[in-house]
């Protein structure tokens, strides 16, 4: 099987491997990791090698997440796309972009990127978003690329209750 790979005029996203631990610990640490997704927080060098050990695992079995770093022309790890596997039918979207590295459209672009060809490989014709209604750069790229809006109110995000905005991208 070949390795999942795509490019981007100034990105590329490709498999995790082991060396890459340590650019995924430090990401992992900014603030916004921190207050939208707790649980992707890697509090020591140790423990992102075993997610990245678990990430590379995942990458052979059917549904489990498929989280893929992104890297720019330079070589650095500034973040990842992602489809995890939802309920049980759907697939969720997710992204991050390391804060020294927001603001410069990275996440849109690689979203762009990254949608139509994980779609095929998982074959699927659409493919949610959700995002808290407060972390509004999440909301703006997830509009920029497509998604629209569904649902936006009460609901659970990261297993706690917040107000969300769920988004779905449908594949022409």
């Amino acid at each position: 099987m070949d390795k999942f790979f795509i490019k981007t005029d100034r990105l590329v996203i490709t498999e995790a491997d082991e060396s890459m631990a340590e650019s995924i610990h430090k990401n992992s640490l900014d603030e916004d990791m921190r207050k939208f997704v707790p649980d992707e927080v890697f509090e020591t060098v140790q423990k992102a090698n075993q997610a990245v050990m678990n990430i590379m695992n995942w990458y052979k079995q059917d549904r489990a997440p498929l989280v893929y770093p992104i890297i720019i022309k330079n070589g650095v790890n500034i973040g990842y796309v992602q489809a995890v596997p939802f309920d049980g039918c759907d697939w969720e979207i997710g992204y991050h972009i390391a804060k020294e590295y927001t603001g410069r459209l990275f996440a849109t672009e690689a979203l762009k990127a990254f949608l139509p060809v994980i779609m095929e490989k998982l074959k699927i014709d659409k493919i949610m978003g959700i995002s808290l209604e407060e972390n509004a750069a999440s909301c703006a790229v997830l509009e920029k690329c497509g998604f629209k809006l569904e649902y936006k109110g009460s609901g659970n995000y990261q297993g706690e209750s917040g107000n969300i905005r769920v988004y779905f991208y449908y594949a022409l």
